[in-house]
């Protein structure tokens, strides 16, 4: 058997604020926020350094990551119930049934989700640091990685996968 190890980062800047509402077919919740927890744990080989991966590295590219989501509005661009277009280039619009909204565009996160759910939250969240890992050279002792997105204190959604399985 294969010795693993892993490593847990769950700092308390790995965080982001961001407003969103849950929608679907029938029902949508009213806009409302979130102050999102984020810990990410890889588990893997030992690297020639003595490392899994550099606890610096995890840090610097998941605040990336959160940075480019906190202060705003989180809209799933996938969703088969919201209609969003752009009707000027600083305005975002989402209607679901008969509701609008009208947000500046540089307040929104346009994210490629279903729903702004803490389970797809975390999904694209591993999505984006399993890229950024790849793009340093970062992956090839990873045996998995796991993201979690606590939308409060003992409230969190959990994406694991193996790297390089679908």
């Amino acid at each position: 058997m294969k010795s693993e190890f892993s490593i847990h980062v769950a700092k308390e800047n790995l965080k982001f604020s961001a407003a969103h509402f849950i929608a679907y077919k029938g029902f949508r919740e009213p806009l409302h926020g979130h102050n999102y927890q984020v810990g990410v744990r890889v588990e893997g080989a030992l690297t020639h350094t003595g490392y899994v991966v550099d606890f610096g590295l995890i840090k610097k590219l998941t605040r990336e990551i959160v940075d480019r989501i906190d202060e705003r509005t989180i809209v799933p661009e996938r969703s088969d119930c919201l209609t969003i277009d752009r009707p000027n280039p600083g305005q975002v619009r989402i209607r679901y049934e008969d509701d609008e909204f009208v947000l500046p565009a540089r307040d929104v996160a346009l994210l490629p989700i279903v729903h702004s759910s803490a389970e797809e939250l975390a999904r694209y969240i591993w999505q984006e640091l399993a890229a950024a890992l790849g793009s340093h050279h970062a992956l090839s002792d990873v045996g998995a990685l796991e993201v979690s997105v606590a939308e409060g204190p003992g409230q969190a959604a959990i994406f694991r996968k193996e790297v390089g399985r679908d």
